[in-house]
């Protein structure tokens, strides 16, 4: 063959080599999946979920991971949620919360290529052990001490009824831990106080009715800060205070998950878990090959995935002092407060 023909031959081929290896190298940066599995109060309840959502979120922007929320509008969906994650090729599979841990379960045991976490849900707790799963858990007691503790100091400081009240979703153990610490925080700081509790055994935004008339029936028993618990539904509860926050003895609302306080200037603070955080950890784990299944992540005030939200500036300053000084006893292990009612 002459050096004419030969030449461009050469340069076609040499073409379709660049031309493969860029689609390759595309291919190869979009391989990466990560999923998110929503319980029923879905990706809008401003704490939750939402937190879930930005911990994938953060994933398709910084990991450049192909990304996908499968909703469930109902329990029934939560299995064939995850069986059709793990079909789709999703790698990485984020359960969201507690409700989700016998149908995670079941799918990280079928699709054993795939890795899960919970958020909200030990690894050991989990029925079959899965290696290829992990618990991504939150020891949310310590940050429920703390928002506690100012609640009890606000309420002694504006006298009258010493109550303090918490509206929770439903009676599990990622909520008890929370209003155990609460209440614990609260009596540390005022041993008077008295404590409400009312569960709407619901999520969903689309409750916050409910929620709200537990914690207007709290109000009127002399509750002067209400704890939401209960993701959406909480919402309502927070509009209660909020309806209530006036004259020289105002109600306060204390948001939860995430910081809350953006609602308006009757929130008192916010008791935070980095679920965000959290949930982009394990997708990094996946994607750099560290992932170690078998079991938790637990975030705690220590490690920084625990916290207290913004603080009103109403709070005197002391009782800031007072209550950094409560979390470094905790941090130190000198406080240990409880996770159970």
């Amino acid at each position: 063959m002459s050096m004419k023909k030969t030449l461009p031959l050469l340069l076609v081929a040499a073409l379709a080599a660049v031309i493969l290896g860029t689609t390759a190298s595309a291919q190869n940066s979009a391989t990466f999946k990560a999923a998110m599995v929503s319980d029923t109060g879905n990706i809008n309840d401003k704490s939750f979920n939402h937190l879930s959502k930005l911990g994938l979120d953060k994933a398709h922007r910084v990991l450049g991971a192909q990304t996908h929320v499968f909703i469930s509008n109902s329990a029934s969906d939560y299995l064939p949620n995850f069986t059709a994650a793990a079909r789709q090729g999703y790698q990485a599979i984020v359960a969201t919360g507690f409700l989700l841990g016998a149908d995670m379960d079941t799918a990280a045991t079928q699709f054993p290529k795939a890795k899960f976490a919970i958020v909200d849900f030990p690894w050991s707790a989990l029925t079959h052990k899965p290696k290829n799963a992990v618990g991504l858990t939150f020891e949310s007691q310590q940050s429920g001490y703390l928002v506690g503790y100012l609640a009890g100091l606000m309420a002694k400081k504006q006298g009258g009824k010493q109550v303090v009240s918490a509206v929770g979703g439903k009676k599990l153990p990622s909520v008890d831990n929370w209003i155990a610490g609460y209440f614990a925080g609260a009596k540390k700081a005022n041993p008077g106080v008295k404590t409400l509790l009312d569960y709407s055994n619901e999520f969903p935004v689309s409750f916050a009715a409910k929620c709200k008339e537990l914690a207007l029936n709290q109000i009127a028993k002399g509750s002067q800060a209400v704890f939401q618990v209960a993701g959406g539904c909480g919402l309502g509860a927070l509009d209660a205070a909020k309806a209530n926050h006036k004259g020289k003895r105002p109600v306060w609302g204390i948001g939860v998950d995430a910081d809350q306080s953006y609602l308006g200037a009757h929130i008192l603070t916010s008791g935070t878990k980095k679920v965000d955080v959290s949930t982009y950890r394990f997708y990094l784990s996946v994607k750099n090959g560290t992932f170690k299944g078998g079991r938790n992540f637990d975030g705690t005030l220590k490690n920084g995935l625990q916290g207290v939200g913004k603080i009103s500036a109403k709070v005197p300053p002391a009782f800031i002092v007072k209550m950094n000084k409560i979390k470094a006893l905790i941090i130190k292990g000198k406080i240990k407060p409880p996770a159970k009612l």
